[in-house]
C-alpha cells in the first residue's frame, strides 16, 4: 500500500517534468535514468560541464542533476555559471556524487545547488528529492527570462560569477588564471569579457570592490583600520591607506569621523 501511495504522489506531483542530466559517467546512469522516466519525466542528457550549460540555456528544464566530477570543469563551477546567469538562475540544481565530504557539500551549496544525491543511486530516494524540490520550485521561483531579456551571453555570465566570487571573499582573491579556471575559462578570455562588459580589469574590479567594502565597514563596524585592512585583502594599513585616499580623498579615519559625526548631527 505504501509503494503504491508513493508511486501515485510522485506522478502525480512531477508529471511531464523535463530534467537535464549533466554526467560524464553515461554507465552509471542507467539506473536513475529508468526510475525517473518511469514516473514520466521528459530527460535530456549532457555529458560534459559546457554542453550541460549550454543545454540548460536552450532546453529550460525544470530541474538540473549536475554530476560533481566531470573533468577538467567541475559540477561547482557550472552550477555558479549557471546561477551567474538569469536565463538559468531560477533552475533547481542537485548535485551528483559518488562520496561527499562535509567541505564539499557547503561548496556546492554556497554556489547554488539545492541537495545532493550520493552514487550508486537509490531510485526511490532520487524521485523523491527529485519531486520534492520540483514543487518548491513551482511555488517559488521567478519565471525564466522572457524572449525581450537581453541575449544569452557566455562573457556576460562569466562575469557575473568571477565578480561573486571575488566579492564574496575579498581576502582571498584568487590569482588571475585560478579565477579564471574557477568560472570556467581561461586567463585571456576573462580579461577579455571584464574589459568589455565592465570597463575595467579584474585587478581593478577587485581594488574597487574592496574599498567600497572598506567605506561599508568604516560606517557600520568598529573594526580597526589593520583588522580592516587585512579583512577585505590589502596587505596593511598603510597601503590600504593610501588606495583609499587615492580613491575617496580622505584617510579612513577621517572618513569613518566624518561619517558619525554627520549621522550625529542628523
Amino acid at each position: 500500500m505504501c509503494r503504491i501511495f508513493m508511486s501515485y504522489w510522485l506522478q502525480s506531483s512531477t508529471e511531464r517534468a523535463h530534467i537535464l542530466v549533466i554526467d560524464d559517467s553515461v554507465e552509471e546512469l542507467q539506473v536513475l535514468l529508468a526510475a525517473l522516466r518511469r514516473v514520466g519525466h521528459r530527460i535530456s542528457l549532457a555529458f560534459d560541464a559546457l554542453e550541460g550549460y549550454r543545454r540548460a540555456g536552450v532546453l529550460q528544464p525544470d530541474l538540473i542533476l549536475l554530476d560533481v566530477h566531470l573533468g577538467a570543469t567541475s559540477g561547482f563551477e557550472v552550477c555558479r555559471l549557471l546561477k551567474a546567469d538569469h536565463a538559468t538562475a531560477h533552475i533547481p540544481v542537485i548535485f551528483l556524487t559518488a562520496g561527499a565530504t562535509l567541505e564539499e557539500r557547503l561548496t556546492g551549496l554556497r554556489e547554488g545547488g539545492v541537495d545532493y544525491i550520493l552514487k550508486p543511486f537509490e531510485p526511490e530516494e532520487v524521485l523523491v528529492r527529485v519531486a520534492v524540490h520540483l514543487t518548491l520550485a513551482r511555488r517559488g521561483t521567478q519565471p525564466p527570462a522572457s524572449e525581450d531579456d537581453e541575449p544569452h551571453d557566455l562573457d556576460r555570465v562569466i562575469v557575473t560569477a568571477a565578480q561573486r566570487l571575488i566579492e564574496g571573499d575579498l581576502a582571498n582573491v584568487p590569482p588571475l588564471p585560478a579565477l579564471a579556471a574557477r568560472v570556467g575559462t581561461h586567463e585571456k578570455r576573462l580579461t577579455r569579457a571584464f574589459r568589455a562588459h565592465t570597463g575595467r580589469t579584474v585587478l581593478e574590479f577587485a581594488r574597487e570592490a574592496r574599498l567600497l567594502r572598506a567605506q561599508h565597514l568604516l560606517a557600520q563596524t568598529p573594526l580597526g583600520i589593520e583588522e580592516l585592512a587585512h579583512a577585505i585583502g590589502f596587505s596593511s594599513a598603510a597601503n590600504f591607506t593610501t588606495a583609499f585616499r587615492e580613491r575617496f580623498g580622505s584617510t579612513p579615519a577621517a572618513y569613518r569621523r566624518l561619517y558619525r559625526g554627520s549621522v550625529c548631527d542628523a
